[in-house]
């Protein structure tokens, strides 16, 4: 069974940090959550003043993050010592778990700063597992290169054609790839049937599935169940992200920057924050 638009968005303009502008596609009144992915940001601007103030310490617990830059520098720094730099085309994988507190910073002061953020719950078992990060450099997400020019970076999954994404995910085995189509042409990927999934069009235009429904630029489509997404590039060029995974299916409380199942482990998790236990 092939996928089809089920729901589309544009998301909704918002501020998170010192002031960073962005748009929040997933975690919002429109699309609360697709388990098991919490939340979806898409920063994208050339004025300084939208991202110049980062995102000071701030403290997680109980999912993963990941930062995939497009353009741009940011620099992250925790309270366990570790420190990284991510370029364009990089990645950085958090495992928040039991607790962390970090930091995300422009290491620029000028020029464009674009790329997402998204929130990947954990099961309940794996809540409270020790914080841990993959950090990866452009040259180590591989691209698969198709005979029309058109191209597949591979952040986590793996491909029809066997390219494997450099993230290690044990938890929710999730698909996250960067895809660029030539004009006209077609690209596909095969997912567990009752996978939720879905595609942002960065740039150009995707026609969708077998009822060839349009999707354009900065726009955001949650799909139906199937096993097979089939998408084509109109009559430009087109530029994707494509996200796919299986959901949960638990409770989630949330406040903040915490995710857990029950209230109490929210409150557990507010009084050890407080307690410095992160």
């Amino acid at each position: 069974m092939i996928k089809e638009i089920q729901q589309v968005t544009r998301g909704r303009a918002t501020s998170d940090g010192a002031g960073v502008k962005m748009t929040r596609l997933i975690g919002t009144s429109e699309i609360d959550l697709l388990d098991p992915f919490l939340m979806l940001d898409f920063f994208g601007t050339e004025n300084p003043d939208d991202y110049i103030g980062g995102f000071p310490a701030h403290p997680h617990r109980g999912f993963e993050t990941m930062t995939y830059m497009i353009a741009g520098h940011m620099r992250h720094e925790d309270n366990h010592g570790n420190t990284g730099l991510l370029k364009p085309g990089g990645i950085q994988w958090m495992t928040a778990g039991k607790g962390i507190v970090h930091s995300e910073m422009p290491e620029q002061v000028s020029g464009e700063m674009r790329g997402f953020q998204l929130w990947i719950n954990l099961p309940s078992y794996a809540k409270m597992t020790p914080a841990a990060y993959q950090d990866y450099e452009p040259d180590a997400v591989p691209v698969e290169t198709y005979a029309d020019g058109s191209q597949t970076k591979v952040i986590v999954g793996t491909t029809d054609k066997g390219t494997i994404g450099p993230v290690v995910n044990d938890f929710v085995h999730p698909l996250f790839m960067d895809v660029t189509l030539v004009a006209g042409h077609h690209w596909s990927q095969t997912v567990n049937a009752t996978d939720n999934s879905f595609i942002y069009v960065i740039s150009g235009q995707l026609i969708v599935g077998e009822q060839q429904k349009t999707l354009n630029q900065s726009c955001l489509a949650v799909l139906t169940a199937g096993e097979t997404i089939k998408l084509q590039a109109g009559s430009e060029a087109s530029r994707f992200i494509v996200a796919s995974a299986q959901p949960i299916n638990e409770p989630i409380a949330r406040h903040g920057p915490f995710v857990m199942n029950t209230q109490a482990e929210i409150k557990q998790a507010i009084e050890d924050f407080r307690q410095g236990l992160f």
